[in-house]
C-alpha cells in the first residue's frame, strides 16, 4: 500500500459499511502552536506535520521517523528491519543518512500503518489490504505541501466475476465484479479500491479524524521496546512491521481479513504487519459521548423511565461512569474490548438536564493524566417513521415520534439539515404533519424536538 498519494483508484464498489459513518475513528490530533503558524519548522517539530494522533483507546502515535530496528527480525544488507516505514527514494531520501526535512525526507511517512494479505492460489484469490494514517505531499517534498489522510486500500485478484465481500478491522466493503470488468482485467486487480479521507489544505490535519481508521490496531504481543540509534533512547511501538501477528483494536471486534465470494469462496487471515510509535506526550483519557438520551412513559404500574448513555473510551482496565440527572453515579459496562461503553439509569429526569461522563485510563496507561469528565446534554430520541411526497397530490407527509411519551415536547420539521421550517407536528408522542403541497419536494427532512432530539431522513417519492 505504500506509494504516493492516490485520491481514489478505480473500483467496483457496490456498497460500503465502514466505521467512518458509525464509529468515531480517532479522537484528537496535535493542535500545533496556538496563535502562530500551527506547525512551525523552527519549533521542535521540524517537519511541518502534526506530531501525533490519539485514538479512542487512549493510545497516541507520533509520526514514525525513528531508525530503531527490530530485535525479532534481522535486516538484510542495505535493507534494515526498521520499526517505522522508511522507504528509500532515490534522489529524495537516503535512509543511510540523517532524516532532515526537506532535503533528505521520505515522500511518504506514517503515524500508523497495518498491512494484511490473503493468498490462495488454488481458489484464485490474491488479496492485499492496507490501513493507514499517512503523511504525504501535494507535489514535491517541500514546506507548504504537507498533507495527512486516513487510507483504506483493498486490491484483489479474483477467479470469476461476481459479488465479493471483504470484512476487515475497520468495516465491510462489498464489490460487484461484472463479467465485462473481469474480462478486461483477466481477474487481476479486478477489485482495486483506495479510500482516502481527510485530505485538506497544508497545515490542517483534522480531516483524518473523520476517516475510517481507529482505534489503532496493535499487536497482541506488543508493545515492543527498541533503541533509537540516533538518540540512544528507548522507544515503544504498537507492532513490528517486519512480522505478521494477530492484532487487537478493531472498533467492530473484527481483528481479521475475510473474503467471501462466488462458488463458496470464504477465506480468512488473522495476522497483520503493524507500524506505529507510541508517543511520550501525556494526554487526558479520551471520552467521546455518542449519545445521551432518555425515554419515559406511563405503564399499568406507573411511570417507567430510563437514561441511556453510549460512550467511546479506553476499554478495560479503563473505567467509565456517568452522573445521571439526579447526580447518582452509574458504572458503565464494556463487553468486547472495542471501547464501546453503555450505561443506564432508571431515574425519571427533569429536563433540560446535563449529565457528566468520566473516563479513567491510568490502569492501562500509567502515565495517563487524571480522568476526563465531559458534560453532555440529555435529550429525547426523535424517530421519523415516514417522510413521503406524493406527486399526485403534491403533499409531503411526515410521521415522527419522541421517546418522551409522558410529556411529549414540540416537534418541528425542516427541509434538509439546515433548511426552512416546514411546520410543527401535531398530536401526542406520535405526530403527523401534512403541509400544503409544492412542486419541488426537499431531498431530506429533519425533525427536531424542543427537548434536544433530532432525526433526518430522505424523502420517498410516490405517485
Amino acid at each position: 500500500m505504500h506509494n504516493r498519494l492516490t485520491l481514489l483508484a478505480s473500483s467496483i464498489l457496490l456498497a460500503s459499511l465502514s466505521s467512518g459513518t458509525t464509529q468515531a475513528a480517532l479522537y484528537a490530533v496535535d493542535p500545533g502552536v496556538p496563535g502562530a503558524r500551527p506547525y512551525p519548522l523552527e519549533s521542535g517539530n521540524k517537519t511541518g506535520y502534526a506530531a501525533w494522533y490519539q485514538d479512542t483507546h487512549g493510545r497516541t502515535l507520533d509520526l514514525c521517523l525513528s531508525k530503531a530496528v527490530s530485535s525479532r527480525v534481522a535486516g538484510a544488507p542495505g535493507v534494515p528491519s526498521y520499526m517505522c516505514i522508511l522507504n528509500p527514494a532515490p534522489g529524495q531520501f537516503d535512509d543511510t543518512q540523517a532524516v532532515v526535512f526537506p532535503t533528505n525526507f521520505p515522500d511518504e511517512t506514517f503515524w500508523f500503518a497495518a498491512d494484511g494479505s490473503i493468498t490462495d492460489a488454488a481458489r484464485g484469490i490474491d488479496l492485499g489490504y492496507g490501513a493507514a494514517i499517512e503523511a504525504a505531499f501535494n507535489g514535491e517534498v517541500a514546506d507548504g505541501n504537507q498533507q495527512s489522510f486516513a487510507r483504506i486500500r483493498i486490491r484483489v485478484d479474483v477467479p470469476v466475476a461476481g459479488v465479493y465481500t471483504v470484512t476487515h478491522p475497520y468495516g465491510v466493503d462489498v464489490f460487484n465484479v461484472t463479467p465485462e470488468e473481469f474480462t478486461d482485467t483477466g481477474g487481476t486487480r479486478a477489485i482495486n479500491m483506495t479510500r482516502d479521507i481527510g485530505i485538506g489544505p497544508s497545515g490542517d490535519y483534522t480531516g483524518a479524524l473523520k476517516g475510517d481508521i481507529g482505534p489503532f490496531l496493535r499487536s497482541v504481543n506488543g508493545p515492543y521496546t527498541e533503541t533509537n540509534p540516533d538518540t540512544g533512547q528507548q522507544e515503544k511501538f504498537v507492532g513490528d512491521p517486519n512480522v505478521e501477528e494477530q492484532v487487537t483494536g478493531s472498533p467492530f471486534n473484527t481483528n481479521f481479513l475475510r473474503i467471501q465470494g462466488p462458488n463458496g469462496i470464504d477465506i480468512r487471515s488473522d495476522v497483520f504487519a503493524v507500524s506505529g510509535k507510541l508517543s511520550a506526550v501525556d494526554l487526558p483519557a479520551p471520552a467521546l459521548v455518542k449519545r445521551a438520551s432518555y425515554s419515559r412513559g406511563n405503564t399499568p404500574t406507573g411511570v417507567v423511565a430510563h437514561q441511556d448513555v453510549f460512550t467511546l473510551a479506553p476499554p478495560p482496565p479503563g473505567t467509565v461512569i456517568f452522573l445521571d440527572s439526579a447526580g447518582t453515579a452509574v458504572t458503565m459496562t464494556e463487553a468486547n474490548t472495542t471501547g464501546s461503553w453503555f450505561g443506564q439509569s432508571a431515574v425519571n429526569p427533569t429536563v433540560p438536564a446535563t449529565l457528566q461522563v468520566t473516563a479513567d485510563n491510568h490502569l492501562a496507561i500509567p502515565t495517563a493524566l487524571p480522568p476526563t469528565t465531559v458534560p453532555v446534554p440529555l435529550t429525547d430520541l426523535v424517530t421519523i417513521t415516514r417522510a413521503q411526497y406524493s406527486r399526485g397530490s403534491g403533499l409531503l407527509t411526515i410521521d415522527a415520534s419522541t421517546s418522551d411519551r409522558l410529556t411529549p415536547p414540540v416537534l418541528k420539521a425542516y427541509a434538509g439539515r439546515s433548511g426552512a421550517l416546514i411546520g410543527e407536528l401535531a398530536g401526542a408522542a406520535d405526530k403527523t404533519l401534512s403541509p400544503p403541497g409544492g412542486t419541488v419536494p426537499p431531498a431530506t427532512i429533519r425533525v427536531t424536538s424542543a427537548n434536544g432530539g433530532s432525526d433526518t431522513e430522505e424523502v420517498v417519492i410516490v405517485p
